[in-house]
């Protein structure tokens, strides 16, 4: 404590505002209409995303054809936005909207979930396998390494909104974010955006490029979901709990954001520990090269 209170009395906490400015959310406009970091966050991770997926699918084996990733594209935009708008809603709001419910349609109020937008990209991507007849497992895979492109962009975005601060805190780099109060507070949004997105997206790179991970269907998949669960656990314990969800970590010690995490760790070791299990000879949907 002793210590905590001398780095506090030695450092100026920073002033979101005096470090990112006013209208911090609003990247420019055009003819007067406001584009949001946050948009420009959902189509970087969208179209980065893509060029990633285009460079994978390109390699020896892929379980995927060209035409099989621009039909994903679309799909997995529904997802997420369906996916994340309906999860706030179940895991974080319902009561409130019960009470309102075309508020639900309210897009532009804010309110994302992000296992939510997971559940949707993968009803997506099952529909998509479905209907091409392609492995789900592999499918996923690849998916999985395009995620943190859109996770490390998202988490930009949140940060650069003032929004999902952490809890207070008397660290050097602690920040006064705007609508939190007088105290200084931990970045979460940045933590988030390092171990959910530049981590897994090196975890998941140095698999890809560097083993046979890909050739085992599920494994990527499963790293993904046990990096994103651990990260999203750990980090909640310095990131402010949803005020209208805190009688959760009154009764349980934990935040609805980790017990949504426990099932996504539980599955992805799973995953990962039944992977071998399924290696089997990889023949391509795109290309000449078999993987035995």
């Amino acid at each position: 404590m002793f210590l905590f209170a001398t780095l506090a009395e030695a450092t100026q906490y920073v002033n979101f505002h005096d470090l990112m400015g006013e209208n911090s959310e609003i990247a420019f406009s055009v003819f007067g209409l406001p584009i949001r970091w946050y948009a420009l966050a959902y189509l970087a991770g969208i179209f980065v995303g893509y060029w990633y997926l285009l460079k994978l699918i390109a390699q020896p084996g892929a379980p995927m054809a060209r035409r099989h990733a621009d039909d994903m594209i679309f799909w997995a935009m529904l997802g997420i936005i369906l996916g994340g708008r309906l999860g706030y809603v179940l895991f974080y709001n319902l009561e409130s909207y019960v009470k309102e419910p075309l508020a639900v349609f309210r897009l532009w109020d804010g309110g994302m979930s992000l296992h939510g937008g997971a559940i949707g990209v993968l009803i997506a991507i099952w529909y998509v396998t479905r209907k091409e007849k392609l492995n789900f497992l592999r499918f996923c895979d690849y998916v999985a390494c395009v995620i943190p492109f859109g996770l490390f962009f998202g988490r930009l975005a949140n940060f650069v909104n003032g929004e999902l601060w952490g809890r207070a805190t008397t660290v050097p780099w602690a920040i006064i974010f705007p609508n939190a109060g007088p105290d200084p507070r931990h970045p979460s949004q940045l933590y988030e955006a390092g171990m959910e997105g530049l981590v897994m997206m090196l975890i998941l790179s140095w698999l890809f490029w560097r083993t046979d991970a890909r050739y085992k269907p599920g494994l990527l998949f499963g790293v993904a979901a046990i990096d994103y669960g651990i990260s999203r656990f750990l980090i909640e314990f310095v990131r402010q709990p949803d005020v209208q969800r805190q009688w959760i970590v009154d009764s349980t010690a934990l935040t609805m954001g980790q017990w949504l995490s426990v099932p996504m760790i539980l599955a992805g070791i799973w995953l990962v520990a039944t992977a071998k299990g399924r290696r089997q000879r990889v023949e391509p949907v795109a290309g000449t090269d078999s993987i035995a």
